[in-house]
């Protein structure tokens, strides 16, 4: 897999979207080559839910709730539940790691095309949890914040499952 955040283009939608796909890649890449028994391990005692599996499984499922849930103003299909927010994670584990980035490079190329489709500027239909209308470039650039942070987790899980480092 090739990485690059240089972008084809200087616009501001070449540069946020070359940045996302940098970081969705880079999570991609952190998981490379792990086998099936430490793609499930929760090696920090204090967080339980912080596994390989479970960090890519919640970076997809954040995704569809900013794209889907916010943005488009779709109907919350989502794992989670009041009883169990972090489901996504939960259920990470039960699902081969394959089937998990799968799902997530699919997905990704779903919200490719529809942040193409739309200007940065469009309001999405739905408030945040604020309750601000954000618009579609917040979004993108929430987005590759929260996949930037839980890369950095999934360098320090992959370290203390496998001793990988530098991916």
């Amino acid at each position: 897999m090739t990485r690059t955040d240089t972008p084809p283009a200087w616009d501001e939608r070449s540069q946020l979207t070359t940045f996302l796909d940098y970081a969705r890649d880079t999570a991609r890449a952190k998981c490379e080559d792990v086998s099936p028994e430490n793609a499930r391990k929760a090696p920090l005692p204090g967080s339980p839910l912080m596994t390989l599996s479970g960090l890519v499984n919640h970076l997809r499922w954040v995704e569809y709730f900013w794209f889907q849930v916010v943005f488009l103003g779709e109907e919350d299909e989502g794992p989670w539940t009041d009883e169990d927010p972090d489901r996504e994670m939960r259920i990470a584990v039960d699902l081969p790691l394959a089937d998990v980035l799968g799902a997530y490079a699919e997905q990704a190329a779903r919200y490719r095309e529809l942040v193409a489709a739309h200007d940065l500027d469009t309001k999405a239909k739905r408030s945040n949890s604020g309750g601000r209308q954000v618009d579609l470039r917040w979004i993108l650039l929430h987005l590759i914040e929260e996949t930037a942070r839980h890369n950095g987790h999934l360098d320090i899980v992959r370290e203390l499952v496998d001793g990988t480092t530098g991916v």
